[in-house]
């Protein structure tokens, strides 16, 4: 690491603690994605796991990604930047949305040439809730993934809503999932939304993205 990327990345973990993460704009078709320039990293999960709860506590925002308890709220893949050379990006949830079937299936087709075209995309943080563990909707999407050669990381969220033992348990079995599976980054992370449990480890690791 350069002497400047220490620097780099404590101001990009200042940018987000200061809440000056900025909403940019809503795709819902490729003709409307931004240009390829800076580092992105996408939020991908089941509808209801947390995703714009997750953004909000990452960027210190209450209201920068609009929550919901109504599943599938998310149907744009919606993009937030930080500074000059990041941006999140919210990826509709999958698994169930109140919607008919032909703009779900239009939403994953978003999706899929989102990851397909995205060069500037290091990694894609699928949130799995710590109370229900992986689901046969989500090993589809790390299928997904990992034909896309895609970089992924798991990270649970609703951490505080299950004990110690739990926990141990789902990090174990969750870990030996996705050891075979070559684009699955090997470390998994815990976070609470609520609580604030794991936010500052989240941001430091999308700060390196940002600043290597």
């Amino acid at each position: 690491m350069s002497p400047r990327e220490p620097a780099m990345v404590g101001e990009i973990e200042r940018l987000f603690r200061s809440g000056a993460a900025e909403y940019r704009t809503s795709v819902h078709d490729l003709t409307q994605l931004p240009p390829v320039d800076g580092i992105e990293v996408a939020f991908a999960g089941r509808s209801n796991v947390g995703k714009s709860s997750l953004i909000n506590a990452l960027t210190n925002r209450k209201k920068l990604a609009h929550t919901s308890n109504t599943p599938g709220r998310t149907q744009a893949l919606n993009y937030y930047t930080l500074g000059s050379t990041l941006r999140l990006v919210d990826m509709p949830g999958y698994g169930y949305a109140q919607a008919p079937k032909e703009k779900v299936a239009t939403w994953t087709e978003l999706i899929l040439d989102f990851l397909r075209g995205r060069p500037n995309l290091r990694r894609v943080f699928l949130l799995i809730d710590a109370r229900h563990g992986l689901k046969p909707n989500d090993l589809d999407v790390l299928n997904l993934l990992d034909a896309a050669a895609v970089s992924y990381q798991v990270v649970f969220t609703k951490a505080d809503k299950i004990k110690q033992g739990a926990r141990e348990t789902l990090v174990s079995e969750t870990s030996k999932a996705l050891r075979p599976r070559p684009a699955a980054f090997p470390e998994i992370i815990m976070t609470s939304a609520e609580k604030g449990e794991g936010i500052d480890e989240l941001r430091s690791l999308i700060a390196g993205f940002a600043a290597a």
